[in-house]
């Protein structure tokens, strides 16, 4: 081979080799590129299954104007109240799991569809951020014969299933703790149901029902101005809101409630596990820095609620024993009719 024809090929292996590695970089580029997906593009719905007005209402309202100002785009917050927070819960599973719809949850009912037979899919199909905690208060109006929980308690006794409880529907927060109340106390009562916690707030002022069980958070605005008497919380030890007499615990009545408490509702938001890495991520920065504002520690403070901020690894840990709790006193008292087993729900 000549000098010149060596020379020749040399030149066209180097050659062959830069088209190689420019191709390798543009494809490097491009991975780089696909890797960077702007998320949110638009606007993010997030449906609360209640009324306005109750616990999962109030918290979304206030988490998400936080987590807006993070993201970049306006978070519209839809109410879609029905059978328990399954209709509005069902509208966002339906949806396309593109992270533009997300569910403003209240926890405890949100693990019993699958046992009540309103949805197939589980707490373990979503992915959570829990972001505050509101213990339960047994309350009643300014002008209730019942002055305190020993009172309440001796007409429980006194009137098997004739003093009637407000709350926002079977499974929900509110009907939870009554039912724990209720075998911790070992009496009957009446439930009336409403759709959400507002509802069954105003029953118990304008005395349609006798009292309410619902969430610390929902009445507190009521304690400060004097229209609810809170007789007893689910805190394990006497609950404290600026403005309000500390409410003392009802495990100090029921002895055999006290293994159960601190016992009450977890709000936060959640989606589709199987939505977009990039809408896990950024709703993950956007919920963590919201947690840390300002508006939300006012928000605990004026509402008596406790900031939790819990991402969708110790969430998963809180709906399983919350699942474990809320399915098994259901389906044991007659009101689910679906064995927690089926779905492999542990006896708590």
């Amino acid at each position: 081979m000549n000098k010149n024809l060596r020379l020749v090929l040399s030149l066209l292996i180097i050659l062959s080799m830069a088209v190689a590695l420019a191709g390798c970089g543009v494809k490097q580029q491009a991975a780089e590129k696909k890797e960077e997906v702007k998320w949110p593009t638009k606007d993010i719905t997030v449906v609360v299954p209640w009324n306005p007005g109750g616990g999962t209402d109030l918290t979304v309202r206030a988490l998400t104007t936080e987590m807006s100002k993070t993201l970049g785009v306006n978070i519209a917050v839809v109410n879609t109240p029905g059978a328990n927070g399954s209709v509005g819960t069902k509208s966002v599973w339906n949806a396309k799991h593109d992270g533009y719809t997300i569910l403003g949850a209240g926890l405890m009912p949100f693990t019993s569809y699958q046992v009540m037979g309103y949805m197939d899919q589980g707490h373990k199909d979503w992915i959570t951020w829990t972001a505050t905690f509101s213990p339960n208060v047994l309350a009643v109006r300014a002008e209730s014969p019942y002055k305190d929980a020993k009172s309440l308690l001796a007409a429980f006794k006194a009137k098997p299933g004739a003093v009637t409880a407000g709350t926002a529907g079977v499974g929900s927060g509110g009907h939870m703790g009554i039912e724990i109340i209720r075998r911790a106390g070992k009496f009957e009562y009446k439930h009336v149901p409403y759709q959400g916690g507002n509802p069954a707030i105003i029953a118990t002022l304008g005395g349609e029902v006798d009292f309410t069980p619902q969430l610390s958070m929902e009445m507190t605005d009521m304690f400060r101005a004097g229209k609810l008497r809170a007789l007893a919380s689910l805190s394990d030890k006497p609950l404290e809101i600026d403005g309000v007499k500390p409410i003392p615990s009802l495990g100090d009545e029921l002895s055999d409630l006290k293994k159960t408490l601190p016992m009450g509702e977890f709000f936060g938001l959640t989606m589709p596990k199987d939505a977009p890495p990039e809408a896990i991520k950024k709703i993950d920065e956007a919920f963590k820095k919201a947690m840390q504002s300002e508006t939300m520690k006012k928000f605990a403070k004026d509402k008596g609620v406790v900031l939790v901020g819990y991402g969708p690894e110790e969430s998963m840990k809180k709906l399983d024993n919350l699942a474990s709790v809320v399915c098994w006193t259901l389906f044991d008292t007659g009101t689910a009719k679906i064995s927690p087993e089926k779905f492999k729900i542990a006896k708590p």
